[in-house]
């Protein structure tokens, strides 16, 4: 097996967990508040990020070197899980996916501004096709644009800002700095909040609730590896695969089927993000290749991403890696 095959598998094989995983979160959002399901999240998240900062020999202190920065990438990452938690809760998986899909467009929009990323003619009207794709999902005008709708919009955006902020500042902060301070206001905020909404749950709840924040790290690892072993412009477009996840998921739990809108839709983001990633893979388009050196998986702050996951699992080869 080829090195980009075997990472294109692994890829396969991690967005399979985190659509799982999605689909824990939905059922979940059926009996409870995102607000409580991003707590136990975090909760149950804490003894595997202990674990992996123990192993962290990195000289420094935890104050960050960009204060305001990692602030805002903090409640970008607090603003993702919300929305994103909320919206599987409320709408279809395939839609959810459909609208976060977006995620590629608008970091190439924010890379302008934020990397000095030049984007040309071409990229610009990819950007341009894709939000045209956003739009026919939405269908405005239509049908009722609800909560969930702004709910996943803002898990597109938020999650676009943590990513494009870690692409700015990583390698000057240390990884445990860009996973506690997410993580950290991520439990505090729902402690606050959680009394408000507070549903005891039964032991097997408990399960699923561990469950969530297992699967959320183990896919984050299972990337690390894919990275390691393909070319990001390889393993990257893998994460249009949860579409066909959401698809069956959606039809064996939740009797959900993809709308003629969400699917045409979907295929327009999906196709002008796969272009931006080809794009971007040829080194004399992009200098700081913002989608492929960003996370497919938008940043909730709720379990340990790639910073320490790589610290912890692999030393992933700077050509293939994705800085968080």
């Amino acid at each position: 097996m080829t090195p980009n095959a075997k990472g294109a598998l692994l890829a396969l094989l991690a967005f399979a967990v985190y659509a799982t995983h999605d689909v824990v979160v939905k059922l979940m959002g059926g009996i409870y508040s995102p607000i409580q399901l991003i707590f136990y999240s975090v909760l149950f998240s804490f003894p595997l990020a202990l674990l992996m900062l123990m192993r962290d020999r990195t000289p420094g202190t935890l104050l960050p070197v960009h204060p305001w920065w990692i602030a805002l990438r903090t409640a970008a990452a607090v603003l993702t899980g919300l929305s994103a938690f909320y919206a599987f809760s409320v709408l279809p998986l395939a839609e959810v996916y459909a609208i976060i899909f977006a995620t590629p467009l608008i970091i190439t929009l924010l890379a302008i501004p934020v990397l000095g990323e030049k984007v040309g003619i071409r990229r610009g009207l990819a950007i341009c096709v894709g939000l045209a794709g956003v739009i026919v999902v939405l269908q405005p005008g239509e049908t009722s644009l609800t909560l969930g709708h702004l709910g996943a919009l803002g898990a597109a955006v938020g999650g676009s800002v943590a990513s494009i902020i870690v692409r700015k500042i990583g390698s000057e902060e240390r990884s445990v700095v860009l996973l506690l301070y997410p993580m950290t206001a991520n439990f505090v905020l729902m402690a606050c909040a959680l009394p408000f909404v507070y549903e005891p749950p039964p032991i097997e709840h408990l399960g699923a609730f561990g469950a969530m924040a297992l699967m959320g790290s183990a896919g984050g690892l299972i990337i690390i590896f894919a990275y390691k072993a393909g070319e990001a412009v390889v393993v990257a477009p893998m994460q249009y695969s949860q579409i066909l996840w959401a698809a069956l998921y959606g039809a064996l739990f939740f009797d959900e089927y993809p709308s003629a809108a969400t699917i045409v839709g979907a295929s327009i983001i999906i196709a002008s993000g796969l272009y931006i990633v080809l794009r971007e893979g040829q080194s004399n388009v992009s200098v700081n290749r913002p989608v492929l050196r960003s996370r497919a998986r938008p940043e909730t702050g709720t379990t340990p991403r790639r910073p320490v996951l790589q610290g912890f699992g692999a030393s992933v080869a700077v050509s293939h890696s994705e800085p968080e």
